[in-house]
């Protein structure tokens, strides 16, 4: 019986969803109708297996459960609620002589408990305090997603758990002047999350200035990096103003470092040490004042166990550790980046797009991408610019992806063989649902929280559609 009180939005502008769960009908419909006037929207449960159900299939902000019921007792109703509603505040409902149920409750996670018969003011008081509580967490859950605007890493894309790690990382090391080190395969967008970093930090407004040590030989990275003298070695006609100096105010970053000579790396040291570069043929010292980023695929453990990087210089870039994921481990994300590829590249290409067809994106989200996040952006500007209907397809895929389209997701209409997503059409909403439910834990190699990602919808619920529909995880 849903709506017993009157459906009030709290001062934050939140309502406060109350469930009770109580098999005495009457005692029930009492507590509902004493916590309508602090503007409570309460849902009775008449039994405990119905309280569960409504745990599992609604969202809560308090639940008043009491203790003794006689299918499913209070203290599974608030073992099911911290499962399914970890946000919620659970108020236990004792009678007397159950001291011990109370305590118990308590320590699995319950707000508070109260005895029988119940004082409405205190019975009030406690939801209040409650709700507050989850005002609270709701407010800092909304305050996180205004400062991920804020701090705007719209080239950081993802929504996987190990991207969420990436950006916390970034927005407690951005406003520091720490020395970072970005660790990953080639292509996972290592000089992207620099550039976050350098754009969220107060060096936003000075250059940031990136090298790739492995593009250059040995006798030309030391003068990139600190200038020269007019006629500091052959060929040197003019001064020139080396890296470290042209970021002045800003961020170095430096890629693939652990190319880097070693006797570059003994004057690197020195720099990052005294904040100091002299140039090529020079004796006069030039102080700096620059942020370095440094980034690299190589295993740098191994190369300073092989003598082939200095341990001291490893420490001294290491003081920040930022770990990219390849792609294939965070398949959730390919749809995020799809999207923003596109539409990146459709206003780059000043072409219309309407979208990617069902058996490029299966594709897509199937391929294993060794190039990474790189390789996906070139191939979809590699299909963008082949395409002439408006519609990413099949026929505009690589070929090393074009061979993973499946016959049955072919866009062409279907009207009989086995069931796949064309046949859904005018079917049950429950077998559509099932089907892109087991497509996604697929895809995923059944990742729920993955798959959540992908369908857009809570781990939770997904878990609970997995039993109901038995499917394949």
């Amino acid at each position: 019986m849903a709506g017993q009180g009157k459906q009030n939005d709290d001062v934050e502008g939140i309502p406060i969803r109350v469930l009770i769960v109580d098999d005495d009908e009457g005692h029930a419909q009492a507590v509902a109708a004493s916590l309508a006037p602090i503007g409570c929207d309460s849902t009775i449960a008449t039994s405990g297996n119905r309280g569960v159900q409504l745990i599992e299939s609604e969202m809560f902000d308090v639940v008043v459960t009491d203790m003794r019921m006689d299918d499913v007792d209070g203290l599974a109703i608030l073992t099911k609620a911290k499962e399914e509603l970890p946000e919620a505040e659970v108020i236990v409902v004792t009678g007397h002589g159950s001291i011990n149920s109370a305590v118990t409750a308590m320590q699995h996670g319950a707000f508070t408990y109260l005895p029988k018969p119940l004082d409405i003011h205190e019975l009030r008081g406690a939801v209040q305090k409650a709700s507050q509580r989850v005002r609270l967490i709701r407010k800092n859950a909304e305050l996180s997603r205004r400062l991920d605007e804020k701090f705007g890493f719209e080239g950081v894309v993802g929504t996987s758990p190990q991207m969420r790690r990436v950006i916390e990382i970034l927005k407690n090391v951005s406003p520091t002047d720490s020395t970072a080190m970005i660790l990953g395969e080639n292509g996972t967008g290592k000089e992207l999350v620099a550039r976050a970093l350098h754009q969220n930090s107060p060096r936003k407004n000075k250059p940031f200035v990136p090298l790739n040590v492995a593009a250059l030989p040995a006798s030309i990275l030391e003068s990139e990096l600190f200038g020269h003298e007019t006629g500091a070695f052959t060929g040197a006609v003019g001064k020139r103003i080396g890296k470290f100096e042209y970021a002045n105010g800003g961020t170095l970053f430096l890629d693939e470092v652990g190319e880097m000579p070693l006797d570059v790396q003994v004057k690197l040291l020195r720099v990052l040490e005294e904040r100091k570069i002299t140039r090529l043929g020079s004796n006069e010292e030039v102080s700096i004042n620059v942020r370095l980023v440094a980034a690299t695929n190589a295993d740098l453990k191994g190369l300073v166990a092989d003598k082939k990087f200095r341990e001291d210089l490893y420490y001294r870039l290491n003081t920040i550790s930022i770990s990219l994921p390849p792609l294939r481990d965070r398949r959730s994300d390919i749809p995020l980046l799809l999207d923003h590829f596109m539409k990146e590249l459709s206003v780059r290409y000043q072409k219309e797009v309407r979208g990617f067809s069902r058996a490029a994106r299966q594709a897509l989200l199937s391929y294993d991408w060794p190039g990474n996040i790189r390789q996906l952006r070139n191939s979809v500007e590699r299909m963008l610019v082949l395409d002439v209907d408006g519609l990413l397809d099949a026929d505009d895929l690589p070929d090393e992806v074009a061979a993973l389209v499946r016959p049955e997701e072919d866009d062409r209409p279907v009207t009989e063989g086995p069931a796949g997503a064309d046949t859904l059409i005018g079917r049950p909403l429950e077998e559509v649902e099932k089907y892109y439910m087991q497509r996604a834990l697929e895809i995923t190699n059944g990742k729920r929280e993955e798959a959540a990602n992908m369908l857009g919808i809570g781990e939770r619920t997904l878990y609970r559609k997995i039993k109901e529909y038995d499917l394949r995880s």
